[in-house]
């Protein structure tokens, strides 16, 4: 059976173009009604219009589907809660959120800017969570929602030049681990997507050559299957190139080091075997670290 959106309600951030119009795109495809949001501005967070989300929106209710355009800016709470508002007022709900609205403001760190660097913050994380605010209340009540999050490889595993970028996409999926474990009692199901795509954000950083193979419907998939009612949670995908990929972030056996004037000297010379990854796990919960290292302090006690 496909993957079907019949009756969903969605809200996409960033999708007067690039990966977002396609994710916006494809969910109307398969029966979602969508609101398109896009402030309209350069990939640099300058300017605005709203043309770029009502285009798309055109396009989607051209092709047989139902979608509104929104010009909010998701740094901006209460014009977000005004388009969450505005797509429960159409159609009675919002079922799925995927943050994809983003800009960029690359330099390296001893050049960058503390404006920039706080202002890719602001759009980037504190957009989501703008954006993740405003529609939890709707999830709650109804109990379903599915949310994506866009992060990046840049936050997963750093790039030059994108301190500022990396550290937003990196929280936001610091924000998904604790949502998802809030929301699980109301069958809110919380992701991250980490997209390899050509898009106006990345075409001055790769060859013509690369960038046909990076198309950002590519990436959609991934997309949709976290938006998908059979959804996991907590799950980052990685998706480029037709390929998808997991990430996880995990915790190593280690070893008990102990206490004392000696302990970071006992450390050093054990730091190999404390990271090294044979066992390591995929905790469910930041507790399960303490968990594992009182446990370990009674064992020693014990002896």
């Amino acid at each position: 059976m496909g993957l079907d959106f019949k009756g969903r309600v969605a809200i996409v951030t960033g999708a007067g173009g690039g990966l977002g119009r396609e994710h916006a795109l494809a969910l109307a495809r398969r029966g979602a009604k969508v609101l398109v949001n896009d402030l309209g501005g350069a990939r640099d967070g300058s300017g605005g219009s709203t043309s770029a989300a009502q285009a798309v929106a055109d396009e989607i209710v051209a092709a047989g589907g139902q979608a509104l355009a929104s010009g909010a800016s998701v740094t901006d709470y209460e014009a977000v809660a005004g388009m969450v508002q505005q797509a429960v007022d159409a159609w009675g709900r919002v079922d799925i959120l995927v943050n994809n609205a983003g800009i960029l403001r690359d330099k390296s760190f001893a050049k960058m800017d503390l404006a920039d660097f706080r202002l890719v913050m602001d759009v980037h994380l504190m957009g989501a969570v703008h954006c993740c605010k405003a529609v939890w209340p709707f999830m709650t009540e109804q109990k379903y929602g599915r949310i994506v999050m866009t992060s990046s490889s840049s936050g997963l595993y750093g790039n030059f030049g994108q301190a500022n970028y990396g550290a937003a996409k990196m929280a936001l999926v610091g924000l998904m681990q604790t949502l998802a474990i809030e929301g699980a009692k109301s069958n809110i199901r919380v992701n991250s997507l980490a997209p390899t795509a050509a898009t106006r954000m990345t075409e001055d950083l790769m060859t013509p050559e690369v960038l046909r193979a990076l198309e950002p419907s590519a990436v959609v998939p991934a997309m949709l299957v976290l938006a998908s009612e059979d959804a996991p949670t907590r799950a980052v995908l990685c998706a480029g190139a037709g390929s998808f990929e997991a990430a996880h972030v995990t915790l190593t056996q280690g070893q008990w080091i102990g206490t004392g004037e000696q302990a970071p000297e006992r450390l050093a010379a054990a730091l190999d075997a404390v990271r090294a990854r044979e066992g390591e796990t995929v905790p469910q919960s930041g507790s399960e670290q303490g968990r594992l290292e009182v446990g370990r302090a009674m064992q020693q006690a014990a002896r």
